[in-house]
């Protein structure tokens, strides 16, 4: 396929090799018109925006994934495939699993599980294991413990329902040491995985299901506000 795509109305060479994907597009807007300069807008269909703009004289792009691995599935494909991407760091929000991971604290997915079949079209001869690249994972630690926001590292669940009819299933994922549930980084990493890409992600507690202790919008806020600054942050160290 060629560009632009159903989905993507940016040309060739409008999108920079380090993408940051928050799953809403109203804040990939604020976020490029908060952080980035010389800010250009690539995409607007279906309003999943897009943007590309420079921070501390690096060029980077942020653009809306949806909810979703269909979703994600799709923008991350195409941008690995069809528009050059090396890197996508998707930055969201999650409900912790574990006591371990606090209210604000930042989640670093080692790794995704899943209760999705997304895998499944690439036929491998097993089951197989999303996860991250390790040289974004490293990078993002470091930035996390510069700027002394507390960061945990492992496994989270990536999965198809938000509303699941089964009351079990988060203490059963819980028990085999998933630190949180969100819905979109398995497919995001199988997609890297299969395009010998590189794909991170960097998430915020704001709902800890074990205590039921969630955040208000605004203290939401200054939590979003710490994983892009780690994220930012990351991306200039990549593209040193």
């Amino acid at each position: 396929m060629s560009v632009p795509t159903p989905h993507n109305e940016a040309i060739e060479g409008q999108i920079a090799p380090f993408v940051l994907m928050p799953g809403d597009p109203l804040r990939a807007k604020k976020l490029a018109e908060t952080y980035l300069t010389d800010v250009k807008r690539f995409n607007a269909v279906r309003n999943m925006f897009g943007y590309t703009g420079t921070y501390q004289g690096h060029v980077m792009s942020v653009m809306g994934s949806g909810m979703g691995m269909p979703s994600i599935g799709i923008y991350s494909y195409e941008l690995f495939n069809f528009y050059g991407v090396e890197s996508i760091v998707r930055i969201g929000t999650a409900g912790a699993l574990s006591e371990r991971a606090r209210l604000r604290d930042l989640v670093l997915a080692q790794g995704a599980c899943t209760d999705s079949n997304y895998a499944n079209q690439f036929n491998a001869p097993g089951t197989l294991a999303p996860i991250a690249d390790f040289g974004l994972l490293r990078g993002a630690a470091e930035q996390a413990e510069r700027l002394g926001y507390p960061v945990q590292v492992g496994n989270v669940v990536s999965s198809d329902a938000f509303y699941n009819d089964d009351e079990t299933v988060n203490g059963r994922w819980a028990r085999m040491g998933a630190l949180a549930v969100e819905m979109e980084s398995a497919a995001l990493y199988l997609n890297a995985m299969r395009a010998g890409k590189r794909a991170l992600t960097i998430l915020t507690i704001t709902d800890q299901l074990v205590t039921d202790e969630h955040l208000s919008s605004e203290e939401r806020q200054e939590g979003l506000v710490r994983m892009m600054e780690v994220a930012l942050g990351l991306a200039v160290s990549q593209d040193a």
